[in-house]
């Protein structure tokens, strides 16, 4: 065992005979929970449960430890949740074996506290580190083991561990194997997978929970459950469909798929002004459709205009990663996509791990060893959003767009392509429902560095803007969203009386009518709705 830090435990052990004495003096009232309040009896609740004073003085920190702030703020990826008035859970635990996540499970519903579950921060939202009510943060970070078995073409991964770790992890034993997650390296496996993880390759192998073929979850009852001990129909919620709503995810088991030993990529762009209408029309007939191997992303971003200086144009560029040889792609390309004029020129041939690197915008050369790095430099103020497009939008509704687009000025707009195997996926057959019909996915973005009020009222009001002139080009009843992009503003649970119509609200956003189906495990699995979150899924309407 690791040798103990003497000071540590003193100035715990003090702390908790202090705090011991004061629940003989002191009511403790669970109506308003407080740090004080808290601590003891969960504390106490740890280490009955896990036999260890030294093991739980080391993963739970009270705001009155020296560390808490450091901890909480590590990985909260939103700079607008990293303010003085933002709620703060009263105690954070930070596991570093199952057995600690279970008797945190256990101790957190015996003294009758919200717990909420952090294993990457990129939750946009917030919903994994704040609330509105008193809380406990169960942050993953330290579960962050990764075994890969070449030979069985799989992975086990802990839910804390980082995309870029596990990429890194495959390269480590492998050049012609990947796994099809996120572009983002330091996004966290837990939530990233759970609900349903898209990256660059989702249309030669769809999405990254379509390939989970075990799973370790801590259930209501601090039970550690795999697919073998769990219900078939969980199993079939927490594809797609788990963000922290049936329990916690400890660990997945996932199948790797084979990737060439040279990938390309390429960047192109146009401007308004070099006909980008047509470029982006183009885009649109091709992407869905063509070689399940190659993944187009089209970015659109308002820019000052090089050619009418002083005004406002749209960038129009392409990200682009292809399962194959240049050659091959600009053969491709120029039937499919002529107006892209992709040359051999405009591609580059790289490793599978290099194009990992690049997609990540780390400058060519880079060595793998940078996507170990979980830290990012600073935290952005940022609102997402999301659609799906299912019908093709004309020229005119681009111009249209356009206009909008340079009207509002910040607003950056993904579309990212389906089709491929994500065609051939029925959309039931696990809990993520968006497959057949969608065209492709739009991401909404805004970012900005100002941390006053009225930025934030600006840039909110902005987004808000351009998602409703967007009304007319994407899906319809619903209206679908994507769940790993959380938005509140398409609606937001309280629990009270209403609580399942609230919850249907978003759920057939994110769901579609795979919400019944996952509204039916959740009130088999926790009936009393434990696990809950402002966007969870709710469970069914006692009828006495």
């Amino acid at each position: 065992m690791a040798k103990s830090n003497p000071l540590a435990i003193r100035s715990f052990l003090s702390t908790f005979v202090l705090l011991f004495v004061l629940q003989f003096h002191v009511s403790v009232s669970l109506e308003s929970p407080t740090t004080e309040s808290v601590y003891v009896p969960f504390l106490q609740c740890l280490i009955n449960q896990t036999n260890s004073v030294d093991e739980v003085s080391n993963i739970v920190y009270a705001q009155t430890n020296a560390s808490y702030t450091s901890v909480l703020r590590a990985y909260i990826r939103n700079a607008a949740f990293n303010t003085t008035s933002t709620p703060k859970p009263l105690i954070i635990v930070t596991p570093l074996k199952e057995f600690h996540v279970q008797a945190s499970v256990i101790c957190a519903k015996s003294i009758g506290i919200q717990i909420k579950i952090r294993s990457g921060g990129h939750d946009f939202a917030g919903i994994s580190y704040i609330s509105d009510e008193p809380f406990i943060i169960l942050d993953m970070f330290n579960l962050r083991n990764i075994t890969v078995d070449i030979e069985n073409e799989t992975a086990f991964i802990q839910a804390g561990a980082t995309l870029g770790e596990l990429y890194y992890r495959i390269w480590e034993k492998s050049k012609v194997h990947a796994f099809p997650a996120g572009v983002c390296p330091t996004v966290g496996v837990g939530g990233h997978i759970g609900g349903g993880g898209y990256g660059n390759m989702m249309r030669k192998y769809g999405l990254a929970s379509d390939h989970i073929i075990d799973v370790q979850i801590v259930d209501v009852n601090g039970r550690l459950l795999s697919k073998e001990s769990m219900e078939e129909d969980l199993f079939w919620a927490i594809r797609g469909g788990e963000r922290a709503s049936f329990g916690v995810i400890v660990s997945y088991t996932v199948r790797l798929v084979p990737v060439p030993e040279k990938v390309t990529v390429f960047m192109v762009q146009r401007f308004l002004e070099d006909n980008a209408t047509d470029f982006v029309f183009q885009w649109q007939q091709a992407a869905p459709r063509t070689d399940d191997r190659l993944f187009m992303r089209l970015q659109l971003q308002p820019v000052n205009s090089k050619v009418n200086r002083g005004q406002l144009t749209i960038r129009a560029y392409i990200l682009a990663l292809f399962l194959g040889g240049a050659d091959e792609l600009v053969s491709l390309l120029g039937k499919e996509f002529p107006l892209l004029g992709l040359t051999k020129e405009n591609c580059t041939e790289m490793s599978w791990i290099d194009s990992v690197l690049w997609w990540a915008s780390f400058p060519n050369g880079t060595s793998p060893e940078a996507l170990l790095d979980r830290h990012l430099n600073s935290a952005k103020f940022l609102r997402r959003k999301s659609d799906y497009v299912q019908y093709p939008i004309s020229k005119d509704g681009f111009e249209w767009i356009w206009k909008k687009m340079i009207e509002l000025e910040i607003i950056d707009l993904a579309l990212n392509p389906y089709g491929g195997r994500m065609n051939e996926i029925p959309a039931d057959s696990t809990a993520f429902p968006h497959r057949a019909g969608n065209l492709f996915m739009i991401h909404y973005s805004a970012n900005w560095h100002d941390p006053s009020a009225d930025a934030d009222k600006i840039y909110t009001t902005q987004i808000r803007r351009l998602y409703s002139y967007m009304t007319l080009f994407v899906s319809k009843n619903p209206r679908s969203a994507f769940l790993n992009y959380r938005d509140l503003d398409i609606g937001i649970n309280d629990f009270g009386n209403n609580s399942y119509e609230q919850g249907e609200v978003y759920g057939v956003k994110y769901f579609n009518d795979n919400f019944y189906r996952l509204v039916k495990v959740k009130t088999a699995v926790d009936p009393e709705n434990f696990f809950r979150n402002e966007q969870s899924i709710p469970i069914f309407p006692n009828k006495e």
